[in-house]
């Protein structure tokens, strides 16, 4: 397999160079910088209103194209912006990039959502259902099969016990998921729809104001388990605005503490993961992460769950 070239500066230049023909200097050409967060893919500022992404690899370009065909699809039925493409190619054999336009806004992680934003994520979770899921699966959009929420209960009681070594964490806060209440919030057969898969805080567009004006990087999205979202956006903004942001899109108590408990399982597993030198992601993050996903609602208390949820097929 044909390594990859690295990108420099003077790549990404002499490429955007090629596409940007706004009377910038031709010899110094457009200020370019790469984009800290993020490292699965190269990511570059260019000027104040554009954004280049590199693909590393041809499975990269591959869900770049196909992401490409997903936002127009999508962008109809959210309301909130989806980034727009002003230009995309190869900037290498068989590597894909694109250059899209800047969404204005700071990230989830810069700026608080507020009750306004919440419905914004409302809207968000909302339309993805309205999204048509036999043409989204025409794109090469994939469906994924539910994780078994049991199976990372017991993944994350063990990454509990050595949290709790390192004091880090209070494993007897897991025993408020029991087997039996894993198999309860089992996914529901009928329920698959379009999931963004990655609603993390660095790819919400949030203003100032607390609105969330964007959501970017559709290359991981999939037809599946709609409480994936729920869980991203439980790391991304906090247990209680996520699940208040599902409910208000129609969202029952199930999909909801099915999601809470994928969140809260996932950042245990993920920061026993930090903490013992298996993983390499920025420790504040993740600890922050684990404290949102882990607030206190009052939806922990529903003992009663309905068989009958919003379903996308």
């Amino acid at each position: 397999m044909t390594q990859a070239p690295t990108p420099t500066a003077d790549t990404v230049r002499r490429l955007v160079r090629t596409l940007l023909k706004d009377g910038a200097d031709e010899t110094a050409g457009p200020d370019v910088r790469p984009v800290a967060e993020g490292g699965e893919h190269s990511t570059w500022w260019v000027g104040a209103r554009h954004v280049l992404r590199l693909a590393p690899d041809r499975d990269a370009s591959v869900r770049r194209r196909r992401e490409l065909r997903l936002r127009d699809l999508v962008r109809p039925h959210l309301p909130v912006a989806v980034p727009t493409s002003v230009a995309h190619g190869e900037w290498a054999p068989g590597l894909v990039y694109t250059l899209d336009i800047k969404l204005a806004g700071g990230t989830g992680e810069e700026h608080d959502v507020s009750a306004v934003g919440e419905a914004d994520l409302a809207g968000l979770l909302t339309g993805l259902r309205e999204v048509p899921v036999r043409q989204a699966e025409t794109l090469g959009v994939p469906r994924t099969a539910p994780r078994s929420l049991e199976a990372l209960r017991r993944m994350a009681v063990k990454a509990g016990q050595r949290l709790g070594a390192a004091d880090e964490f209070d494993p007897a806060r897991l025993q408020q998921l029991t087997p039996a209440g894993a198999a309860q919030l089992a996914a529901q057969r009928s329920g698959a729809v379009l999931v963004h898969h990655d609603l993390k805080g660095e790819h919400l567009v949030v203003s100032a104001d607390g609105r969330v004006r964007g959501v970017l990087d559709w290359t991981g999205a999939a037809v599946g388990d709609p409480a994936e979202d729920i869980a991203g956006l439980s790391l991304a903004v906090g247990a209680g605005a996520a699940v208040r942001a599902a409910t208000l899109a129609g969202y029952g108590a199930r999909p909801c503490l099915r999601g809470l408990w994928l969140a809260r399982c996932d950042t245990v597993i993920r920061l026993g993961d930090r903490v013992e030198g298996r993983d390499t992601g920025p420790l504040p993050l993740l600890r922050t992460q684990l404290r949102r996903a882990w607030e206190t609602i009052l939806l922990e208390r529903v003992t009663e769950l309905r068989d009958e949820e919003p379903g996308g097929e």
